[in-house]
């Protein structure tokens, strides 16, 4: 299968050599891994000029596939509460749509611009590839701080959205999705809404709430997802089974708690876990019990109070000894200091841009494997999309289903980018890209250009 990716990539370099694509300049390819500012966009791009100077693509065909085929930004004039009139600033990008309908999350964060969606959406692009649905991607969000907002402000804002941005967006064409600071309960106004204009249209975002055509399974997706990517890494490395492992977890939101909750079920002994105010660890033969800790959590009580295990400084949960560290919260906090002191022999990426490419090189001089994002946190868009196959049938299936159909979707796309691994000889994150780099680009030439 490696073979034959590779085989494609190379006739389509041939193929495209005398198309004019047009001249961006994309900058000095060779020199990948200078030092940049950390930028989620600017270390997206530095790991995916990486693929494709292993691809040896024409620089015309990468002006192709980075460039964003439609970038959307609109004013929000919403009345709040107390009759003052604010404008919110909104973004939809829209980055490739070869191989299917253009999917994304939408977010909503005070530091949401036009740069980070544009990023993003690409990296959704190669998302999708990896995991072999028939996706594009796209990305969107609105800069607004949502704790500031009523829960009527934030509904009317979200419908102004869809009015904006609806004749850009529609089942066949765009699906957002929930993201950061947006949920069930968004994507139920922004069904109604869109609704309104276009008939009744359930497809047109996913991660509704499973009473409102949404799908059994999708609120564990991401984390369970990461739980079958470790089982994958593990066999593939001749490391044993998940409960042969000691873990540690940065984060302890949807994703981060529902693989902690899959991971120990499955016999794994979790032995820190940190959120954005503590960290907790126990040493014990079992580590943490995590459906107490959720339990305690869900309470409203401090994790770092919970009574089974000891309170440790939240900033050194990345470096506490461990198998398996799975970062599964915010982006950048791996860099060469962080790597050079770490304490695990696998980084599974459940959060979006967790190791800045500097981290990164110094991880592969230390030899410790990292498990890149595009894969790892790949479950939940796999689970959109079975959430949007049940809209257009019109039929649930039950959560059984869901998630054997998951497993089977992160074994065959680990099989997918390890053949690419050992064939190249390259580190996981860079055979990611590669295999959907290939994907992509074999979707663009089979279609045309005219």
């Amino acid at each position: 299968m490696a073979s034959a990716l590779l085989a494609c990539g190379r006739q389509l370099s041939c193929a495209l050599g005398g198309l004019s694509l047009g001249h961006q300049a994309l900058g000095a390819i060779g020199g990948a891994f200078r030092r940049h500012a950390s930028s989620h966009a600017e270390n997206t791009n530095t790991f995916l000029r990486e693929a494709l100077v292993k691809l040896d693509y024409p620089e015309k065909l990468q002006n192709l596939l980075l460039t964003p085929r439609r970038e959307m930004s609109v004013e929000l004039v919403v009345q709040m509460d107390d009759g003052q009139i604010e404008v919110f600033n909104a973004y939809r990008v829209q980055h490739n749509n070869a191989r299917g309908p253009y999917k994304g999350g939408l977010r909503y964060h005070p530091q949401v611009d036009l740069d980070d969606v544009r990023s993003l959406a690409s990296l959704m692009t190669w998302k999708t590839a990896v995991m072999d649905i028939p996706y594009g991607g796209a990305k969107g969000g609105v800069t607004v701080d949502p704790r500031k907002l009523s829960e009527r402000e934030l509904e009317k804002m979200t419908r102004k959205l869809v009015v904006a941005i609806k004749e850009i967006i529609g089942t066949y064409e765009d699906i957002p999705a929930p993201d950061m600071n947006t949920d069930a309960k968004v994507m139920a106004w922004f069904f109604d809404e869109y609704s309104k204009y276009k008939g009744f249209s359930p497809g047109v975002v996913t991660g509704k709430p499973v009473y409102l055509h949404g799908s059994l399974g999708r609120e564990a997706a991401t984390g369970r997802g990461t739980t079958f990517a470790i089982r994958e890494l593990l066999k593939a490395l001749h490391m044993g089974k998940i409960a042969d492992q000691k873990y540690v977890i940065q984060g302890f939101g949807n994703v981060g708690a529902w693989a902690a909750q899959l991971l120990w079920e499955a016999g794994g002994k979790v032995v820190a876990i940190s959120d954005v105010a503590g960290a907790v660890h126990n040493e014990q033969v079992r580590g943490l019990d995590i459906g107490a800790l959720r339990k305690h959590v869900a309470s409203g009580k401090p994790l770092a109070e919970f009574t089974g295990g000891a309170a440790v400084p939240k900033q050194d949960i990345l470096l506490h000894p461990c198998d398996v560290l799975i970062p599964a919260a915010i982006g950048g906090v791996i860099g060469p200091e962080e790597a050079k002191k770490l304490q695990c022999k696998v980084v599974v990426e459940a959060a979006n841009g967790p190791t800045t490419p500097e981290g990164d090189m110094v991880l592969r001089d230390r030899g410790i494997t990292v498990l890149p994002d595009i894969y790892t946190n790949g479950g939940g868009v796999t689970v959109s999309f079975f959430e949007w196959v049940q809209n257009l049938q019109n039929f649930k299936w039950e959560e059984d289903d869901v998630n054997r159909k998951l497993d089977r979707k992160m074994a065959d796309a680990f099989a997918a980018l390890w053949a690419v691994h050992k064939e190249m000889n390259v580190p996981l994150r860079t055979a990611a890209f590669v295999v959907a780099l290939q994907r992509v680009t074999r979707a663009e030439v089979h279609r045309g250009f005219d």
